[in-house]
């Protein structure tokens, strides 16, 4: 029998749209491996774990800021986007990291934060020195003050005015800390900058960028004011005039024209009021991929969640790109924790798990979502220092370091060195290291192993369309052409379904046609 070759075009064609349904695992750097042992992870740890990435099955890796920084806010506080700090390592590490990556057949994606650089950034170090009225302060921006009130109304995403007044009188804006003042984007310079910076990255090899902030570069047209408090509790379900303008639309445009022209992805972190809106930043002459927050924040019930899947897949399905999913992420609590925490909080987890890596589209997974770990909440104070504990919601809880192995703390988070980490690691954690785990064929780890493999394997999973099927209220049933089902049960009680399949995966113990609360299960029809 003559074996058929491969079409090399249409191999090229899948292989340029990889992004439509690959599975990307985001390393938090500060909390995956550390290679130099002082407690903080690092790229030559990161490099180091690069074959457990390949094991575990993912098809990319995005890894968060790496650039020098003072670290207000965990390297998201840039003073230069075309050095790595030496927390981190150096230059070298990162394109070695890179380049044996890619080796291991993995996709590179890494942060770009182009809302506002660090306060110690050259350019804003330059526009304090200058004083008011200057040219070097239109690259930010800086306004006179309302008497002794800031410009107007905006708060911080991590509490209190969006305004720091300088010595000189002026006030300049920072929708974050105030140790990352934000750009103006009407400047060109500002646009002339950050095509180069990605010009750099992209000359070293990286696939792609995951854009911070995507929906904040544009301000509303005079600066209004709000007119409200609390603005923090409207992000993602309301209009601000500071965030999702649609002048941001015209810089991720030119960004896709340069993108394009390497063969690069971006994916935007973008807070909108709606799918709809979210959809706008995905359109084909725009970014590849926005993360979907909406289906993060889901609360556990088939009605919402079905709702939310809905709406996602009618908004994307608009402009044609395919729908992110994505369970947790170094902003937001771990939902082991927040879907109860404890043996119910890991049920449903497993449960999602399945749920997700089933729906069509693009899946993000958050570093140690694959061994159920939980959000840690009773870090000592002394190391609350996350900037965000100024509107009460500090995010260090969810950025332990990754427990890879032993019994102790730091359970070989860095070489047999290493005594302490940036975090500490909690004792309770020898059960959910991934040498523990990788034993055990019942675990989270292989859980996500099985479901990454079958999902590569079956024809049905990834990009493509699902359609409902008729089930139960607390159940969401679903299939994928060709021969796949898939069924969650949100509810408290077992239900029965006659399903005509072979069992492919399950989150729990499935007997007969019974499906058991919080438990989702995989089929292959015929």
């Amino acid at each position: 029998m003559t074996q058929q070759l491969a079409d090399p075009a249409e191999s090229a064609h899948r292989d340029a749209r990889w992004w439509r349904d690959a599975v990307i695992y985001q390393v938090y750097l500060r909390s995956f491996a550390d290679g130099d042992g002082d407690g903080v992870g690092d790229l030559l740890g990161a490099r180091s774990r690069l074959r457990y990435l390949s094991w575990l099955g993912v098809d990319a890796l995005w890894l968060t800021p790496f650039y020098r920084s003072p670290m207000a806010d965990g390297g998201y506080d840039v003073a230069d986007y075309r050095a790595v700090d030496p927390e981190f390592g150096t230059l070298g590490d990162a394109e070695a990291l890179i380049d044996e990556a890619h080796r291991y057949g993995l996709k590179v994606i890494v942060d770009i934060v182009p809302n506002h650089t660090s306060a110690a950034h050259p350019w804003f170090e330059k526009a304090v020195d200058a004083g008011p009225g200057s040219p070097d302060r239109d690259r930010y921006i800086f306004r006179p003050g309302r008497g002794d009130l800031p410009p107007n109304d905006w708060e911080s995403i991590f509490g209190g005015p969006a305004w720091t007044r300088l010595p000189d009188g002026d006030w300049y804006l920072h929708l974050f800390a105030p140790e990352q003042p934000d750009l103006n984007w009407e400047h060109p310079e500002v646009h002339a900058e950050f095509e180069d910076i990605m010009r750099f990255w992209l000359d070293r090899g990286v696939d792609g960028f995951r854009v911070d902030v995507a929906h904040g570069m544009v301000k509303a047209p005079g600066l209004p004011d709000a007119g409200h408090t609390g603005q923090i509790q409207m992000l993602g379900h309301a209009e601000l005039p500071y965030f999702d303008q649609d002048g941001v639309h015209e810089i991720h445009r030119s960004w896709r024209r340069l993108l394009d022209s390497y063969g690069g992805i971006a994916v935007a972190e973008a807070w909108a009021p709606n799918a709809e809106r979210l959809s706008h930043y995905v359109r084909p002459d725009e970014l590849h991929q926005a993360f979907n927050f909406h289906y993060l924040q889901a609360g556990w019930s088939a009605p919402g969640l079905r709702q939310v899947i809905d709406d996602s897949l009618a908004a994307t399905g608009l402009v044609g790109a395919p729908t992110t999913w994505v369970l947790s992420n170094h902003d937001v609590q771990r939902h082991v924790t927040r879907y109860g925490g404890g043996e119910l909080g890991v049920r449903r987890a497993r449960a999602a798990a399945l749920l997700t890596l089933a729906l069509p589209g693009s899946t993000y997974v958050y570093q140690g979502e694959e061994l159920g770990l939980p959000e840690v909440t009773d870090l000592p104070q002394e190391y609350l220092l996350d900037p965000q504990w100024g509107n009460g919601l500090g995010r260090e809880g969810c950025r332990v370091p990754i427990p890879w192995a032993y019994t102790e703390p730091p359970f070989g988070f860095g070489p047999p060195t290493t005594e302490e980490t940036w975090l500490p690691v909690p004792p309770s954690w020898r059960g959910l290291t991934v040498t523990a785990q990788s034993g055990d064929r019942a675990s989270m780890l292989w859980l996500y192993r099985d479901a990454l493999r079958v999902r590569k394997e079956h024809p049905a999973l990834g990009d493509g369309e699902l359609r409902w099927l008729d089930a139960p209220e607390d159940v969401l049933l679903f299939e994928r052409d060709p021969g796949f089902v898939c069924a969650i049960n949100l509810g408290t009680a077992p239900v029965r379904l006659d399903v005509d399949g072979t069992v492919l995966l399950a989150s729990a113990q499935v007997d007969g046609g019974e499906l058991p609360p919080d438990t989702a299960v995989w089929w292959a029809r015929p």
